[in-house]
């Protein structure tokens, strides 16, 4: 099977966080990154224009959570993320989810590297292009 077009790269993390303000002072207000989007109270999502940096806060109960969530790879359209979900699949990669729309407008879905890292393969549309 022929690999779909190419990502434009690794240009999105998800970090497990345990002080989420601390986290946002140090990306936002030392490191320069803006906001994106915040859906809620628990997770906020910065970019530096051309990635995304997701923080997730973890609560107490939650301590042995890995700090790194996933990684993410950005694609240009959402038909390359059905390409890359089926190509993946025929190859053998073991899936976490299937393809699905998000509430931001993003789709994606989530597959695990042979370490069994979480990659997510992602389009989403305000970053598409930049």
């Amino acid at each position: 099977m022929k690999r779909p077009n190419a990502t434009t790269g690794l240009r999105h993390v998800a970090l497990n966080v345990r002080d989420l303000t601390a986290a946002e002072h140090f990306y936002v207000d030392l490191m320069g990154m803006s906001v994106e989007w915040r859906p809620d109270g628990d997770n906020v999502y910065l970019t530096s224009g051309n990635d995304n940096l997701a923080l997730h806060k973890v609560n107490g109960e939650q301590s042995g959570v890995p700090t790194l969530d996933h990684i993410g790879f950005f694609l240009d359209s959402e038909e390359d993320v059905d390409d890359w979900f089926a190509f993946l699949k025929y190859h053998d990669i073991k899936m976490k989810t299937q393809p699905r729309k998000h509430r931001d407008g993003a789709k994606s879905f989530y597959c695990y590297d042979p370490e069994g890292v979480t990659v997510q393969i992602i389009c989403h549309p305000p970053l598409v292009g930049k």
